[in-house]
């Protein structure tokens, strides 16, 4: 199997793919036409990415069968592209989330210490400790956190060590889940925003996520209050973010931005980042040593078992619901030819297949398949069935 590795990757984890018996290509910094000409060149099964976009020219490229995205998001891969052409693709949770987290706090507290001010002025050879005294502190404060996912829990214990409470929103989130974590939970994202002394952001982007911090949101949060955004920039209406910390004192932390170099390094313009009140770092949330090598081991778990069973870990774009109407089961004597004759009855009765399996009893005498179909075969079509083979020894029908 070939891998291509598009990204900077640990050297545990070349070495944990090489021991698979992959031939492995490390290539970091390909992007755009020149990724699509190597994935066309190469013809690899496995391309993983970090940061890297795979828009569809590169899924077009050649015969790839399995995209990894070592990290969490997967918003820079077209996954609908993938999806239409059968090319699984796969992301590591929750093995970046004590990274981000850490991150998120070191934000949260440097906020309110105003840490890289007392940085700046002392470098400028300036003390004024009279200014850099006023600081509000954590102790006894509300974090809101929108997300509650694997982040979000890391975010839990962290806030209350420093003495703080808890409130949550999350579409997941139930009252009884929230009450076991030790937290309140809150109906909406405005409700969050109005709780909380500090708002901190663990959404996945999606269609439902972005834009979701707008002016009502913004509108909504105490004068003075501080905001955190470690998940993706598009979650935020930057201009409504700006007007809050130019006219209602709102203080943010931000590690992304709807517009952020595809290199890592590069030139970079934005307003919000420029405002004395933001204070930004440059999307290395996940960038530490632990968070890295665990998402190498996990992509190489991933890869392993696609090699070895052809199934795919942490898969997200396999159909949640198919089109089928019903199941087939089939319980036949174990032969070949059996299933066979089978879906040729069903092709010929014009029927779709969405998904099926076939077990074995012990001593591979009989095994009963189980077949999901679009739609209910009729009587004839049923009859048709049960005489495709004589090793059929039972056909019924589940509606689902």
């Amino acid at each position: 199997m070939r891998v291509l590795i598009a990204d900077k990757f640990e050297p545990s984890g070349l070495a944990g793919l090489a021991r698979t018996g992959c031939e492995v290509s490390y290539e970091p910094g390909l992007k755009d036409e020149a990724l699509a000409e190597r994935v066309a060149s190469l013809r690899p099964d496995v391309l993983i990415v970090r940061s890297t976009p795979v828009p569809e020219s590169v899924l077009d490229a050649g015969p790839l069968r399995l995209v990894v995205r070592a990290g969490a998001g997967y918003n820079t891969i077209d996954v609908a592209a993938a999806s239409r052409r059968g090319i699984y693709v796969a992301n590591c949770p929750g093995k970046n989330s004590i990274a981000v987290a850490e991150l998120a706090f070191g934000l949260i507290l440097a906020l309110d210490r105003r840490i890289a001010d007392n940085v700046l002025a002392l470098r400028s050879g300036e003390w004024n400790k009279a200014e850099y005294s006023k600081a509000r502190g954590l102790y006894g404060r509300v974090l809101g956190l929108l997300g509650a996912g694997s982040i979000g829990r890391e975010m839990i214990p962290r806030a209350h060590a420093f003495g703080m409470s808890v409130a949550a929103w999350s579409r997941s989130l139930t009252r009884e889940h929230a009450a076991a974590l030790g937290i309140a939970r809150m109906d909406t994202p405005v409700e969050v925003a109005a709780a909380a002394d500090i708002v901190s952001v663990h959404l996945a982007l999606t269609p439902q996520t972005r834009g979701l911090c707008n002016r009502d949101f913004f509108a909504a949060m105490k004068p003075g209050s501080c905001f955190i955004n470690t998940a993706r920039g598009e979650i935020v209406d930057e201009e409504a973010l700006r007007e809050a910390v130019e006219t209602r004192g709102i203080r943010a932390g931000l590690d992304v931005y709807q517009q952020e170099p595809n290199a890592g390094k590069g030139e970079f313009s934005s307003a919000i980042a420029r405002l004395a009140s933001v204070y930004g770092t440059h999307h290395i949330g996940a960038s530490t040593e632990q968070a890295q090598e665990a998402i190498a081991s996990e992509t190489v778990r991933i890869v392993q078992v696609f090699l070895e069973s052809g199934k795919v870990p942490n898969a997200v774009n396999l159909a949640k619901k198919t089109p089928a109407t019903c199941t087939l089961v089939v319980r036949h004597r174990d032969r070949p030819g059996v299933l066979a004759s089978v879906l040729d009855a069903i092709s010929a009765a014009r029927i779709n297949v969405q998904e099926m399996e076939n077990v074995v009893f012990e001593g591979a005498e009989a095994a009963v398949a189980r077949i999901n179909l679009e739609r209910t075969p009729s009587p004839e079509e049923m009859g048709g069935l049960r005489a495709a083979n004589p090793d059929i020894l039972d056909i019924s029908l589940i509606r689902l």
